[in-house]
C-alpha cells in the first residue's frame, strides 16, 4: 500500500495526543477496565466489561433535540435535511415522533426507488435467485471459492448499502435486530451459499410483522437447520442443539429455565401454565422437531439435493410428547408437533417478556426501565396473532414518555458508527464485488472491529450493551476504519469516500467555523466545550482559531479537514445513540 497524503501531513503523535484527550476516562465513562479475559461468547476482538451491571457515564451527555434521538436510535443517523423534515411533521415532539413512526412502520409506503437504482447498478447476481438455484449454483456446481461465497458477500455489501442509503431506516434497524436475535454464523461452508434466502425470505418479510410466522420461517431455513444441527435431528439420532437455543435464545429466555427439576414442580401462573421450561422440555422439543431437515443428501433418493427445507417423516418421532404442560398426541399430521410448539412458545408470556426486553434494549436503553419492558411485553403477548404484532410493540416502546427523555444509555456499535458517518457526511463508495476495489478494502478493515455483518460465531447474537463496545479493540479498529475512509490510496482508486472539502461552504474557513459546521453536520448538535476546543486546536495547528485558514489552496490544511471528519466520528458525543 502506498503512503497516503494524510499520513505524510498529519504526524501520528498529533493524532495520538488528540485521541487521548477525546477518550479520557472522564469523557468515555467510569466503567472499569477489562481484566483481559474475554467473556464467554464474545468475539476475540471485543474485550467485554460486565454487561449485567449498569454503569453511568462519568459525564452524562446533555439531552439533544428529539430528531437527533429518533434518527440515532431508530435509524442509522440523520442525513442532511432529515432533522428539518422531522421538525415539519408536527407541532410538538410527541406529534412529530408519532408521524415519523406512522411512515416508518409502513415501509412499503416509502419510495425507495433511488436505493433500488443504486443496488441495480452494483451488478449483484444472486439476490433474485431461488433457494434451489442458490444451492445448485453456489453449493453443488461452484468452480471457484469466490463463486461459493458470492451470496453472503453480496448480502454483506447490501447490508451496508441499505443502512446508508435506504429511506426505510427503521425497517433496516429491525432487520439487523432480528438477525442478531436469530443469530447464525453465515460464513460457514453450507450456509454462505444460501444466505440470500435467509435474509430475503425469512427475516425481512417479518421484521415488522408477526413473531410466530417469523419463528417458523427462520426454523425452516437451511441456514438455521445446518447451524444448530436440526438437519441431523432424527428418531434414531436425536440432536438437542436447536431445541435448546429455540427455548433459551429465541423464545422463553434463560430466566424461564428451571434446570433438571421435575416438570410437575415448575411454578404455574394464574392460567395454570408452567412459568418456564426444564431439561425434560428441551428433550421433548427436540423430539417434536425430528425430521425437520434439509434436502441435501445426493446419495439418498428419498431426500435429494436441492437445499430446500424437507420434512422427512421416516425420521420423525411419532410417539406422544409433553412440552411445557402441553400434551401432543401420537401420530399427528406432518409437522404438527413442531407447529403446536411454535404456537405455544409465541403466545407464552415469558417469550413476550424476553423478546420485548431485547427490543427495549435495542431501541431504548441497555437496562430499560421495567415499566417500559412490561408495557412492551403485554402488547407482544396480547397481539401474538396480529399481522403487525412487532410494529405495535415498537410503537409502545418508542412512544413511552421516558423514551424521548433518555440519552446517554446506549452507544453505537461499529456498524452503526460507519453507517452514520457515511450518512452525515454524504459519503460515497461503490460496494460492488471487485478485486482490490474500495469495498474490498473496507471489508478487510471493518472485519477487525469485531462487528462484521453476519459473522458472530455463537448463537446469541452480537452484544447490544455499551460495555461490550467501549473497550480498546473495537474502538481503535473503528477509528482506523473512519481514518481510512478519508485517506487517498493510489493503489485502490485514488478517491475519497467523503468529500469534506467540497461540502464545506466557501464562507466557512476559520478553525472555529470549520469545526462547528462539521459538528452540526455529523452530530446535529453542539459539542461539549472540551471536545470542541480540542478539535479547534487540532484544526488551527497554532493559527488564530478565529482567522481564515488557506483551505482552498493548502494541501496540508485540506488533509487536516479530512482528518477532522474522521475524528468527529470517534468523539464520545458522536457515539451516543
Amino acid at each position: 500500500m502506498t503512503t497516503s497524503r494524510l499520513s505524510r501531513k498529519v504526524p501520528p503523535s498529533v493524532l495520538h495526543q488528540l485521541q487521548a484527550e477525546l477518550f479520557s476516562a472522564r469523557a468515555e465513562g467510569a466503567a472499569p477496565e477489562p481484566d483481559g479475559v474475554p467473556a464467554p461468547f464474545l468475539s476475540p476482538h471485543v474485550a467485554m466489561r460486565d454487561p449485567h451491571r449498569p454503569v453511568a457515564p462519568a459525564r452524562a451527555p446533555a439531552l439533544p433535540a428529539a430528531g437527533v434521538v429518533v434518527h440515532n436510535r431508530l435509524a442509522y443517523g440523520p442525513r442532511p435535511g432529515d432533522l428539518q423534515a422531522f421538525q415539519a411533521l408536527g407541532g410538538s415532539d410527541s406529534a412529530r415522533l408519532s408521524a415519523w413512526l406512522d411512515e416508518q412502520l409502513d415501509p412499503s409506503s416509502i419510495d425507495d426507488s433511488a436505493l433500488d437504482a443504486r443496488i441495480s447498478a452494483l451488478g449483484f447476481t444472486t439476490l433474485g435467485k431461488s433457494l434451489p438455484q442458490l444451492w445448485l449454483d453456489h453449493m453443488i456446481n461452484y468452480v471457484e471459492w469466490e463463486d461459493h461465497i458470492r451470496p453472503i458477500e453480496e448480502i454483506t455489501r447490501l447490508k451496508f448499502v441499505r443502512a446508508i442509503w435506504s429511506r426505510r431506516q427503521l425497517f433496516e434497524v429491525m432487520a439487523e435486530f432480528w438477525h442478531d436475535h436469530f443469530s447464525v454464523h453465515a460464513w460457514e461452508f453450507a450456509i454462505a451459499p444460501v444466505w440470500v434466502h435467509t435474509d430475503r425470505d425469512a427475516i425481512r418479510p417479518h421484521a415488522l410483522g408477526n413473531f410466530r410466522q417469523m419463528l417458523e420461517a427462520v426454523t425452516r431455513t437451511p441456514s438455521m437447520l445446518f447451524y444448530l444441527d436440526n438437519a441431523e435431528n432424527s428418531l434414531e439420532d436425536p440432536n438437542e442443539n436447536f431445541a435448546r437455543e429455540l427455548l433459551e435464545l429465541h423464545t422463553l429466555g434463560s430466566d424461564a429455565y428451571y434446570g433438571s427439576i421435575d416438570p410437575a414442580d415448575v411454578p404455574r401462573d394464574g392460567a395454570n401454565r408452567p412459568l418456564g421450561y426444564t431439561e425434560f422440555d428441551v428433550v421433548e422439543v427436540a423430539r417434536a422437531l425430528t425430521g425437520w431437515t434439509v434436502s441435501a443428501r445426493p446419495w439418498d433418493e428419498n431426500i435429494g439435493n436441492t437445499g430446500e427445507f424437507l420434512y422427512y417423516d421416516p425420521w420423525h418421532d411419532h410417539d406422544p410428547k409433553t412440552v411445557i404442560g402441553m400434551s401432543l398426541p401420537a401420530n399427528q399430521p406432518p409437522m404438527q408437533d413442531g407447529r403446536d410448539i411454535f404456537d405455544l412458545l409465541a403466545e407464552h408470556p415469558a417469550t413476550g417478556r424476553f423478546v420485548a426486553g431485547k427490543l427495549c434494549r435495542r431501541l431504548f436503553h441497555d437496562f430499560p426501565p421495567q415499566e417500559v419492558v412490561d408495557a412492551a411485553a403485554a402488547t407482544f403477548t396480547a397481539q401474538a396473532a396480529a399481522a403487525d404484532q412487532i410494529a405495535q410493540v415498537v410503537r409502545v416502546i418508542v412512544e413511552h414518555p421516558l423514551w424521548l427523555q433518555t440519552w446517554g444509555e446506549k452507544v453505537k456499535r461499529p456498524f452503526e458508527v460507519l453507517a452514520s458517518h457515511f450518512r452525515g457526511a454524504q459519503g460515497e463508495l461503490e460496494f460492488q464485488i471487485a478485486d482490490e476495489g474500495n469495498s474490498d478494502w473496507l471489508n478487510w478493515m471493518f472485519y477487525q472491529t469485531g462487528h462484521y455483518p453476519f459473522n458472530w460465531a455463537p448463537p446469541n447474537g452480537y452484544p447490544d450493551v455499551r460495555a461490550a463496545w467501549n473497550s480498546t479493540s473495537p474502538r481503535v479498529m473503528t477509528w482506523r476504519v473512519a481514518n481510512m475512509l478519508v485517506q487517498a490510496y493510489d493503489d485502490v482508486a485514488d478517491r475519497f469516500a467523503f468529500d469534506f472539502l467540497g461540502q464545506t461552504p466557501a464562507n466557512v474557513r476559520s478553525a472555529e467555523e470549520i469545526v462547528d459546521f462539521w459538528t452540526g453536520r455529523l452530530l446535529s448538535d453542539a459539542l461539549p466545550s472540551d471536545e470542541r476546543q480540542s478539535l479547534i486546536a487540532f484544526m488551527a495547528q497554532g493559527h488564530n482559531p478565529g482567522f481564515d485558514l488557506p483551505l482552498a489552496a493548502d494541501e496540508e490544511t485540506q488533509d487536516r479537514l479530512r482528518t477532522l471528519g474522521a475524528i468527529l466520528a470517534m468523539t464520545p458525543s458522536f457515539l451516543w445513540r
